[in-house]
Parts: C-alpha cells; sequence; structure tokens
C-alpha cells in the first residue's frame, strides 16, 4: 500500500490518498472501509441521454470523479478488485448526485478515504505499507508421492498447485522425477522471491537435489525445512516454526498461527484463556486481558451493525488498549481465523486465571 496524501476533512475526519499495490492491498481496504465512510475516485458510468436530437440507445459511459458515501464493501478476490458501493455525494457532474454507484477499485487505482480511523484500521494500513517490502514467499510441500505449493500472502495462504504421482512398487508406480519435475515447473512458473521446501523425511532432500539440478534459478532462493506432514499441515508447521519469517520480519499469519496454539492449549489446561463476546469483555473489564483476539469479519459484521453480539467491541477494544493489552486482528481466510471463529470469533489471553 502506498500512501501519496494525508489530511483533514469536515468534523475532524482524517483524509487519506490511497493506492493499493497488489491483491493483499484490496483485502486490507476491505476491512479498513465502513458504512458513512467518504471514498473519492475516477469511475465510469453509463450517463442517460435526454437530447431529443438523439435515440436513446441506454446511455454511454463516461469517466467521472465521484465522492461515495459508502453502504457496502466485497473484495473479489478472483476478479482482484474491490468493489465500493454507496450514494454519490460529491461528482463532475451534479446531476449524478445522490445516484447509486459502484466504485471497482483495482490494483494502481487511487482513491481517498474520508473517515474517522479506529486504531487497530490505522494499525492495518501502516502494516500493508510496511509489507510492500517484503519479498513474495512460496512454501513447497513434499512427501513420498504427493507434492503442494503453497502462496503466502497477508490475508492467509492459498493452494497453488497439488500434484500426486505413486511411486515405489506396483503398475501404477511412477518414478519420483515425474514428481519433482512437477514440482519445479510449478515453482519456476510461480517465480517467487523465496521458496521454503518442507516435508517430512528425506523425500524433500531428494525434490531439493533435483530442483538445484534442473531449475537451477531457483537454488538459491530456496530453504529446507524439516516437518512431520505435506500439504496444509505441514504449512502450518513451517508458519508456526517462523520459517516465513526468516525473510519476512513479522508475517500476520505465522504470528496468528502461536496466538491461536498458545489460545488453544490454554483452553485445554484450564489456564490463562476465555472465548466468547460476554466471557471475553467481562475480563476485558477486569483488566484482565493480555492479548485479544478478534476475527475481521466478525469486527465488520458487529461494527456496521449487523451482528448478534450483546457487547459493544468498540468499547471492549478500547478498553483493553487502555489497560496496555494487545489487539490482534485475524484474517478469516487462514486457518487460525477459521480456529478463532469457531471459538465464538473473539477470544483473549489472560494475564491471570479468572475464577
Amino acid at each position: 500500500m502506498r500512501i501519496s496524501e494525508r489530511g483533514y476533512g469536515e468534523e475532524g475526519r482524517e483524509r487519506l490518498t490511497l493506492v493499493p499495490e497488489n491483491v493483499d492491498d484490496l483485502w486490507h481496504l476491505a476491512h479498513v472501509l465502513e458504512p458513512g465512510d467518504l471514498v473519492e475516485g475516477d469511475t465510469t458510468r453509463r450517463i442517460q441521454r435526454n437530447d431529443d436530437q438523439m435515440r436513446d440507445t441506454g446511455g454511454q459511459r463516461e469517466h467521472i470523479f465521484v465522492t461515495l458515501q459508502v453502504e457496502d464493501v466485497e473484495f473479489a478476490r478472483f476478479a482482484n478488485r474491490l468493489r465500493v458501493s454507496g450514494v454519490i455525494v460529491g461528482c463532475s457532474r451534479e446531476d449524478q448526485l445522490n445516484a447509486h454507484h459502484t466504485l471497482n477499485v483495482e490494483e494502481h487505482d487511487e482513491i481517498t478515504v474520508e473517515k474517522h480511523f479506529k486504531p487497530d484500521q490505522t494499525e492495518r494500513l501502516e502494516e500493508a505499507t510496511e509489507a510492500a517490502e517484503n519479498p513474495d514467499v512460496a512454501i513447497a510441500t513434499v512427501e513420498e508421492g504427493a507434492a503442494y505449493v503453497h502462496t503466502v500472502q497477508q490475508y492467509g495462504t492459498e493452494e497453488y498447485a497439488s500434484f500426486t504421482k505413486p511411486t515405489g512398487k506396483g503398475e501404477f508406480s511412477r518414478p519420483r522425477e515425474e514428481l519433482f519435475a512437477e514440482l519445479g515447473e510449478a515453482l519456476a512458473h510461480l517465480d517467487a522471491d523465496a521458496v521454503i521446501l518442507a516435508g517430512p523425511g528425506f523425500t524433500k532432500n531428494d525434490a531439493r537435489d533435483y530442483v538445484d539440478e534442473e531449475y537451477r534459478d531457483l537454488s538459491d532462493r530456496i530453504t529446507t525445512v524439516d516437518t512431520s506432514a505435506a500439504g496444509d499441515r505441514g504449512v502450518h508447521e513451517v508458519l508456526k516454526r517462523g520459517a516465513v519469517d526468516e525473510v519476512q520480519k513479522e508475517t500476520r499469519i505465522s504470528k496468528e498461527a502461536n496466538l491461536i496454539d498458545e489460545l488453544t492449549e490454554n483452553i485445554a489446561t484450564g489456564e490463562k484463556a476465555t472465548y466468547g463476546p460476554d466471557d471475553t469483555a467481562e475480563a476485558a473489564e477486569f483488566g484482565a486481558v493480555e492479548t485479544l483476539l478478534v476475527v475481521d469479519e466478525r469486527l465488520r459484521t458487529e461494527r456496521q451493525g449487523d451482528g448478534d453480539w450483546d457487547i459493544d467491541v468498540n468499547a471492549v477494544i478500547e478498553s483493553v488498549e487502555q489497560q496496555g493489552g494487545d489487539v490482534v486482528v485475524f484474517s478469516s481466510e487462514f486457518a487460525p481465523g477459521e480456529q478463532l471463529a469457531n471459538l465464538g470469533g473473539i477470544a483473549a489471553i489472560l494475564r491471570y486465571r479468572l475464577q
């Protein structure tokens, strides 16, 4: 994310001119924008013609500059765009005021956001700005007969490719080199800045030797890590062990993986942990929260007034921060966020055990 201009609007609202530089940045914006915010940007809109001399053709698209009062925000990941819908409250064509419109924000589009930013939203934008300097990372996990490639994004990991080639003995078995070749081809096509090659036993080492020989451009980008499994479980182990942190200073998802493990371990042993909106709010009221964990999608739903919690989540966050606690907003796109959602969407690691 690039912040090209800062300022203030009416009623003390902050104004930030932002340029999302990748899909991750669009995802961040989806969790920063809320109903009532103002968003400005260039767009196109179908304009109806009222010229009696022209046959009505249903309107023609024209470039206009709009200010929307936000009503809805949708992150369309597979379309690589952010859809911001609302009412036009400012426009380069006055006849379009008060109409509904959708602003499609894509990578490298410049928009200006005017709102009262909450502390966690400001922190999210700062993280996105710092992340622009981080290298792209791929995690390749391999075991006998199967290999997987995952990409690492700020909103989670995604499976990029998977291969199954039965090896060993039997009429359907294939040479191991065929599996390694498909893995190497996928990594070469992905062209990540760094590759973490992981898995159980010696298979990953043999895969490393093959890739070093056949795909020499990849050789100096690969780091090997031992895990007990391949696939999603292997990826989780890589993140938990901090292997990604060696090439990305502090990745969001590895931090979440460690925190959710600490939380679940504390819950299992009856130690310093609580979960669910009511119990977590009570812990915050007592000043017992060391780290507050909340899922981004649920946080957004509650802030928009569409949730069913009986607590004021903003008040809980403010209380935790005022008492020196940390607040970590989890991505709903990644496994730790899914685990936290299953615990009610909000939880806390405590300073001391509550009776």
